[in-house]
């Protein structure tokens, strides 16, 4: 078998990688690991709302309710709209001013300790929809391309943008004899010859691995409260993922979990909604299975059935083309 090529960077306020196994579509395997770290810094740049520039910001504050978008943006506000949609308002993308009103207004530093942010959290509470629920509202022409919403509706481009870009990225690479795309916790791992490749879940607690799943093709995500927090002035904890009903930070029970499913961007929209869902029912938001970390640092393991399915990756296989490299 081939060398593998491997490309480790920062982006999104995180690390990335892009391990590649044989030549394909997208040249050598090192041709196509570098090409998907530049197209990874490239997309931060326009999708990071951070830059007042970047196409999300310019989108967010165009007064026109249809606005001309590159194929890319479209794809994520119809993401938007979809995981809206699938999980009941539980994952929300349309909260962008709550999150700057919380605090995230810039890159954050260095995160609070989970334990700290754990015993100065208030009651544990699930989340649920919000009668505002601006995900509704967005219309997407996946061929012009345009999006269409009411003016003053922003994006949040979060998980759910890196959890595409792993992808779209995937699409790309899918010739290649093996590869793996890790967009700051997001992965895709795919490739023509089938290889297993190990998939370490860690605790947000203290970093050791508590359980490791071993796949050929699968999108996996993680998301947690640990990584992103802060307190405020104060003295209160916050962090990013917020209960769309209360606007506030949901502290639920559950502090981190990884899902898998047939796509990254599944898997994030599964991951957020079993966080937020609290413990009675994170289970049920991981058909392909998982990890769900607990307040108190247990965890619980959920097994990949022995068949996939792919029935919920419908809303997304209704334009599932892969986008030209020009347009992405």
């Amino acid at each position: 078998m081939n060398v593998e090529a491997v490309e480790e960077f920062d982006c999104f306020g995180s690390r990335c990688a892009a391990l590649v196994i044989g030549s394909g579509e997208a040249g050598s395997a090192q041709g196509a690991a570098s090409f998907a770290r530049q197209t990874l810094l490239e997309w931060h740049e326009r999708f990071s709302r951070f830059l007042p520039d970047s196409e999300l910001s310019q989108l967010n504050r165009d007064p026109r309710r249809e606005v001309p978008v590159r194929v890319l943006m479209a794809r994520f506000a119809h993401a938007v709209h979809t995981a809206g949609a699938l999980t009941h308002g539980l994952v929300d993308a349309t909260l962008l001013d709550d999150i700057e009103s919380t605090g995230y207004t810039h890159e954050l530093p260095a995160p609070i300790p989970l334990a700290e942010a754990l015993a100065l959290a208030p009651t544990r509470t699930p989340a649920s929809g919000s009668a505002r629920a601006g995900w509704r509202a967005i219309e997407v022409d996946l061929d012009a391309p345009t999006v269409t919403r009411p003016p003053g509706l922003k994006l949040d481009s979060g998980g759910l943008a890196k959890g595409l870009f792993a992808d779209a990225l995937g699409e790309m690479l899918a010739s290649h004899a093996s590869f793996a795309i890790n967009c700051a916790g997001d992965l895709t791992i795919g490739g023509s010859a089938g290889l297993t490749r190990p998939i370490d879940v860690e605790s947000p607690f203290d970093g050791r691995t508590l359980h490791t799943f071993e796949l050929s093709h699968t999108g996996v995500a993680t998301s947690g409260i640990g990584r992103r927090s802060w307190l405020t002035d104060d003295g209160k904890p916050a962090h990013h993922l917020l209960d769309p009903a209360s606007a506030s930070p949901a502290f639920t029970g559950v502090v981190q979990v990884t899902a898998l499913a047939p796509s990254a961007l599944m898997a994030e929209i599964q991951a957020k909604a079993a966080i937020l869902s609290g413990p009675d029912a994170a289970r049920t938001w991981l058909p392909h299975g998982g990890v769900i970390v607990f307040d108190d640092g247990s965890h619980e393991v959920v097994q990949t059935p022995a068949f996939v399915t792919l029935s919920q990756l419908s809303a997304f296989l209704q334009r599932a083309r892969k986008p030209a490299l020009q347009d992405a």
